[in-house]
C-alpha cells in the first residue's frame, strides 16, 4: 500500500529561532519520515519536569504525566506537551512498504543531502528511480540513495521514489502501488530557507580625493544557522579590490580619482557552495578645487641685487590631483618656466616686474597674486646696505659740510623708493 510523507528539505525536527521557548519532539534515528521498523525513539524537550509530559497519538490524549521519552511500537502521528512551552509539532511514524527518507536536520542551500529509498525491514529493492515534481532525476545512484550537492533553491519540490522488491521486472512502476512494484507519492513542495539573502552594498556615492571611502556589504545568515561563517569580496569594475575576508567592510583610507568606478560585493559560504552578488554602486571621486595659490621669494620681498640669484616658489593651499605650474610676467602669457620654482641665477636690469604663478590640476587653473620683483643697481646696493652714522635731520636743517648723514627713517626692502628720494651724502 502506497504511503505519503512530506519531504521537508529544512529538516523534520521543529526549528525555532535561537532563544525561542517551544516544545521540541526529537526523533532517533534522525531520518524523516521515521519508520516503525527502525525502533524509533521519541524525546520530548521543553520547560518543566519530565514527569509533567503529556503524550498524544493521532490527536487523542495517549499518556498523562508520562516519561519524556519512549520507543515507538505503533505507527501513527505523535505529539507531546509540556506545561511551560505547550504542544510540540506532530511527528508521523510510517509503516509503509516503501518510503523516501531525508536526514532529520536543518538543510539550507549549499548543504549536501542524501535521499534514500527504503523498503519495509530493508528488504532488497532494485530499479530505484527518484523523481522531483514528476521529473526523473536520473543518477548517479549509490544503491538506493541519491545525493544532491550543493543544495540550491531550485531543489525545493515534491520528491518520490520507485523500486521493485526482488528481481521481478514485469513493467515500469507508477506512483501508485502495483502487484509487482512499490511507489510513494509526496504532497506539494515545501521551500527550504536560503543560507543568506542577496547582499546589499552601501556607501557614499561621492567622495573627494584624500578622504576615506567605507563600503559595507550587508547580508545576514539564516536564523537556522546564525553563526555560519561568510566570506566577503569587493570588486571595482569587475576587478577584485578587497577580500575574501570575514569583515563585511571595505575601507580605503585615502582615495583618488582612479578609485572612481562601479563597485559590487559578493558573499560566499565558507566552502564557496553558495555565492551571491550585490547590485552595482557607482562611486565618483572628485578632486579638491584649487585655491590659495601664493608666491614667495628668496631673498624675501623680491628685492635682489643686480647679478644675484633669485628664486620664486609657488605654493597651493588646497587642491588635489597631479598639479602643474607655469610662470609668467605682467599680463603676458609668455612662458618663463614650469614647476613649483622659478630660478633666475643672475638677474639683470630687465628682470624687474610683476611675476605670477598659475597652478593647474588638469581641469581648472588658479592664479597667484602677482609679486613685484625689483632689481637694485650697483650704486643702489652700496647706498642701501652700507650705513656708517645715524644723524637726525630736522625739517629745514642743512647738514654741515663734509658730514654724511644717514636716513632717519627705516627703509624696508619691501617698499623701495626711487633713488633720488633716498638719503644721499651731503658735501660742501
Amino acid at each position: 500500500m502506497a504511503g505519503k510523507v512530506a519531504l521537508l528539505l529544512w529538516g523534520w525536527c521543529p526549528l525555532s529561532p535561537p532563544g525561542a521557548q517551544t516544545t521540541q519532539l526529537l526523533v532517533q534515528p534522525p531520518w524523516t519520515p521515521p519508520v516503525l521498523w527502525d525502533r524509533v525513539t521519541l524525546t520530548c524537550q521543553g520547560l518543566g519536569t519530565a514527569a509533567a509530559t503529556t503524550w498524544y497519538k493521532d490527536g487523542q490524549c495517549w499518556q498523562l504525566q508520562g516519561p519524556d521519552r519512549f520507543v515507538v511500537t505503533e505507527s501513527g502521528t505523535y505529539q507531546c506537551e509540556r506545561p511551560g512551552t505547550g504542544l510540540s509539532p506532530p511527528v508521523s511514524i510510517s509503516n509503509d512498504r516503501l518510503v523516501l527518507q531525508v536526514p532529520a536536520q536543518a538543510l539550507l542551500e549549499g548543504d549536501t543531502v542524501t535521499l534514500r529509498c527504503r523498503t519495509r525491514k530493508d528488504v532488497s529493492v532494485s530499479r530505484v528511480r527518484f523523481y522531483q515534481d514528476e521529473k526523473d532525476l536520473g543518477g548517479p545512484l549509490k544503491g538506493a540513495e541519491l545525493s544532491l550537492s550543493p543544495l540550491q533553491l531550485h531543489h525545493s519540490g515534491s520528491y518520490r521514489c520507485e523500486g521493485l522488491e526482488g528481481f521481478r521486472l514485469s513493467r515500469s512502476l507508477s506512483p501508485q502501488t502495483t502487484s509487482q512494484g512499490l511507489g510513494v507519492t509526496l504532497p506539494p513542495p515545501i521551500s527550504f530557507p536560503e543560507l543568506f539573502p542577496v547582499p546589499v552594498l552601501e556607501g557614499a556615492p561621492e567622495s573627494t580625493e584624500g578622504s576615506p571611502l567605507n563600503l559595507s556589504c550587508l547580508s545576514i545568515t539564516s536564523p537556522l544557522r546564525p553563526r555560519a561563517p561568510l566570506l566577503h569580496l569587493f570588486y571595482r569594475d569587475g576587478r577584485l579590490v578587497g577580500g575574501p575576508q570575514g569583515s563585511p567592510q571595505l575601507l580605503l583610507p585615502a582615495v583618488g580619482v582612479s578609485h572612481s568606478g562601479n563597485y559590487s560585493c559578493e558573499v560566499r559560504s565558507e566552502r564557496g557552495a553558495v555565492r551571491k552578488s550585490s547590485a552595482r554602486l557607482r562611486v565618483t571621486v572628485r578632486r579638491v578645487p584649487l585655491s590659495g595659490v601664493s608666491v614667495s621669494a628668496q631673498p624675501p620681498g623680491g628685492q635682489v641685487a643686480l647679478g644675484d640669484r633669485l628664486v620664486l616658489s609657488c605654493a597651493v593651499a588646497e587642491g588635489t590631483g597631479p598639479l602643474s605650474f607655469s610662470w609668467h610676467r605682467g599680463d603676458s602669457w609668455a612662458l618663463l618656466g614650469t614647476g613649483p620654482h622659478l630660478e633666475l641665477r643672475h638677474v639683470g636690469d630687465n628682470d624687474s616686474g610683476h611675476y605670477q604663478c598659475r597652478a593647474s590640476d588638469g581641469h581648472s587653473v588658479a592664479k597667484s597674486v602677482p609679486m613685484n620683483v625689483t632689481v637694485l643697481g650697483e650704486q643702489d646696493s652700496q647706498e642701501w646696505g652700507n650705513p656708517t652714522h645715524h644723524i637726525p635731520i630736522t625739517p629745514g636743517q642743512v647738514p654741515a659740510p663734509s658730514v654724511s648723514p644717514q636716513c632717519p627713517w627705516p627703509m624696508p626692502p619691501s617698499a623701495p623708493v626711487p633713488w633720488h628720494s633716498r638719503c644721499a651724502q651731503v658735501t660742501p
